[in-house]
């Protein structure tokens, strides 16, 4: 049996910030608990929930060599939904209200961890066959590994994955700040982790890594050209002999319209037509006018410019003045495009609902009482929003980026397929003439419309298929 460590500094249920504490907390559930042990090592974060917290049982602690001398490194344990997870304990770094802070004390901070992860499975007795470190965050484990470690009989056949979730998040600092990593050889400091006169971890990460993967395809591609690769397409062609794509699923049990008990009205794919009642009561919830023949837009997103928020902002007036739409928003993020939101709802009032907050119970009404979502990102390395939507039979209007492009299928008028709106240029023009063309399929062809989100619910995204496909990975490492 293979021994597989997911290496993170996020995974739902103990902390999450985005997508990836979704695929660490997901993706160990699916794979083949015949073929993996599969465990997951997180910070012990001050912040996370203390109910969570309470469930962790103290394992050891001992103190180990670092640049700033003899470090503590205490271990707690626990289990959830029948993945082992253990934690690394140092309040001098995991202490505070949020996982993230500065960047200067984060590339420290995960540089540390990096280093108590390596350091932690010796006293632990757990020997992985593969380390897959996730994000930038965990980047420096392939790198402490191959420095500190290969002459170390218990790591002499440990192999190391990297998966980018995002390429534009590297983890960059000023080389000579970094104290953490002041004891790494000049060759390693100097070349594969500088870029541009800074220290990268992902830089370092991916050339240290036996394999690298990002999240779909198409972005395992874009990340090699200029346009997508955020200062490092170089290096991306350079290994495109060990990189890969693999699109991410979404938790079938989580998001099941059926069975979700965030909605007071379920539906599945043979009971379809209850979806309108999701679509009712979601206007009332939030404040939109009561009327089944207006069509909700929803949008559940952070508010950036990734996102695509400025193409949203732009084509807001003419949306709501030229069609009978409403428009859901749900999200937090850049202060100009809250006030912008804001603005809107009080500007259209019963037309446009502007949640400035989370909520994992408005999301799912969201996603299920929706008649489209809206996703045009500049760019989207996967994307789980428009799989979620999908699964609930609300339709996807995206941009043809990354994972968005590999995930929905435009429509064909021709055919009858497809599973949703898809535009190509990041435009306001062009997403808002996508945005008429779905309009009219749903206002013109009721049918269409309903067959579309048949075709949506039919789609397979869950994590089954992308682990088969990370297990066949693992697999051709030996």
């Amino acid at each position: 049996m293979k021994k597989i460590l997911f290496a993170a500094s996020e995974g739902n249920p103990f902390i999450k910030t985005g997508g990836l504490a979704d695929v660490v907390g997901a993706l160990p559930k699916y794979l083949d608990k015949k073929q993996f042990d599969v465990r997951v090592i997180l910070p012990k974060y001050m912040c996370i929930p203390e109910h969570l917290k309470q469930k962790m049982t103290y394992v050891t602690e001992f103190y180990a060599d670092m640049p700033r001398g003899q470090e503590y490194i205490g271990i707690y344990e626990t289990v959830s939904e029948g993945i082992h997870y253990y934690f690394i304990d140092n309040e001098h770094y995991f202490a505070g209200d949020s996982p993230y802070h500065q960047v200067f004390e984060d590339v420290n901070k995960f540089a540390f961890f990096s280093r108590a992860v390596l350091a932690s499975l010796p006293v632990l007795g757990f020997c992985p066959s593969i380390l897959h470190c996730h994000d930038w965050q965990a980047a420096l484990i392939p790198v402490f590994l191959k420095e500190f470690y290969k002459g170390d009989p218990f790591y002499r056949n440990t192999k190391t994955i990297l998966t980018i979730h995002n390429q534009k998040f590297q983890g960059r600092w000023v080389i000579h700040d970094i104290e953490n990593c002041r004891d790494l050889p000049d060759s390693c400091r100097y070349q594969a982790m500088e870029a541009y006169g800074e220290s990268n971890f992902l830089k370092a990460g991916i050339l240290y890594a036996d394999r690298v993967t990002t999240v779909s395809k198409t972005y395992a591609e874009e990340i090699q050209h200029q346009d997508g690769g955020e200062g490092l397409d170089g290096v991306m062609r350079q290994v495109s002999g060990k990189l890969s794509g693999i699109v991410n699923g979404i938790d079938y049990e989580e998001y099941d319209p059926l069975h979700d008990h965030f909605l007071p009205s379920h539906f599945s794919i043979k009971s379809i037509s209850r979806k309108k009642r999701c679509k009712e009561l979601l206007q009332q919830e939030i404040g939109l006018k009561q009327d089944p023949t207006a069509m909700v837009i929803g949008i559940v997103s952070r508010m950036t410019e990734q996102k695509g928020f400025d193409l949203v902002n732009y084509v807001m007036e003419e949306m709501i003045n030229t069609m009978h739409v409403q428009v859901a928003i749900l999200g937090t993020g850049e202060g100009r495009f809250q006030d912008s939101f804001r603005f809107f709802a009080q500007k259209y009032p019963g037309k446009v609902s502007a949640l400035i907050t989370y909520s994992e119970g408005l999301a799912h009404k969201i996603y299920a009482g929706a008649d489209a979502f809206l996703m045009p990102s500049q760019f989207e390395p996967c994307g789980l929003s428009q799989l979620i939507s999908m699964r609930y039979g609300t339709i996807p209007i995206v941009r043809e980026t990354g994972g968005l492009k590999d995930t929905v299928k435009a429509y064909n008028e021709i055919w009858h397929t497809g599973t949703g709106f898809s535009f190509a240029h990041y435009n306001a023009d062009e997403m808002m003439s996508i945005i008429r063309y779905a309009y009219s399929v749903f206002w013109d062809k009721p049918k269409e419309w309903k067959a579309m989100a048949k075709r949506c619910m039919e789609e397979d995204h869950s994590w089954g298929n992308s682990a088969q496909k990370y297990e066949s990975l693992y697999l051709g490492l030996f």
